[in-house]
């Protein structure tokens, strides 16, 4: 009976982390290229009384044998990047990414950093870069006297400036590709960097290579559904009462032995 409380005690720790992650993906329902988060789990090692086909009786087999789990642990968070919500913001600074491609940034101390997270702004120096100041890679630098930005769909990024209004091309936005993107690690101000299991940044040109286009004056919202992550949580809540339940049942039984022997 008190295999049945450790192992009960594991799926409450598990709906607990499977409550966190959920936690997490509502706090961010309105942050700029947000990637909801899933949490994957794995049963524990089983204890084997029976082994299947073992001999039951002369000449004869069991078709099945008879094995007891200890329990759930939390296996892995996967990043769901699928396309978020599309908001048009008519800001010339504001990109969004319409395929898999990330924007690559260089932060304070000069690592490479990745993001989905498009709400450019020009800094002192002219120069593209985040909310957090982190410049978008490769650099682009915008005119002080510069009037209009146009940016294509290719990334070529071209201004009006100087007293004659002239068309000046000043830079190319490049996208990066991962060979797995739940392999990046977060790492907090919508920002991921590279690990073995996302495979090697790919820096390419907007549409090659599925990198995607990018749309000019609008951002990418976060991929959370509110419907979705409240059915979540209502689940993690019952499977987490259940599990306490459990427990409460391997208590009054083991009570109910004990009052055997009175």
């Amino acid at each position: 009976m008190l295999r049945a409380f450790s192992t009960a005690a594991t799926g409450m720790s598990a709906q607990e982390m499977r409550v966190n992650v959920i936690a997490n993906n509502l706090a961010n329902i309105n942050t700029n290229g947000f990637k909801r988060s899933q949490i994957d789990f794995h049963d524990l090692i089983y204890v084997q009384e029976k082994s299947p086909g073992s001999e039951s009786g002369a000449g004869t087999a069991a078709p099945t044998g008879l094995e007891v789990g200890n329990g759930v642990r939390p296996a892995s968070t996967l990043k769901v990047f699928s396309q978020g919500e599309l908001e048009k913001t008519s800001n010339p600074t504001d990109l969004m990414i319409e395929g898999e491609g990330f924007f690559k940034v260089q932060d304070a101390i000069g690592q490479d950093r990745y993001t989905r997270d498009g709400s450019f702004r020009i800094d002192a120096d002219g120069s593209l870069v985040t909310s957090s100041g982190y410049r978008l890679q490769p650099s682009i630098t915008i005119p002080a006297d510069y009037k209009q930005i146009t940016i294509g769909r290719d990334g070529r990024v071209s201004v009006t400036a100087g007293p004659n209004g002239d068309l000046q091309v000043v830079g190319q936005i490049t996208l990066t590709r991962f060979q797995n993107p739940s392999g990046l690690a977060s790492v907090g101000e919508n920002l991921f960097s590279e690990t073995p299991a996302s495979g090697t940044a790919m820096d390419v040109a907007p549409t090659e290579a599925g990198a995607g286009t990018i749309l000019q004056g609008w951002l990418e919202r976060s991929n959370v559904q509110m419907v979705t992550e409240l059915v979540n949580l209502i689940m993690a809540q019952r499977a987490y009462e259940i599990n306490s339940r459990a427990i409460k049942a391997g208590d009054e039984m083991l009570n109910t032995a004990n009052r055997l022997i009175q």
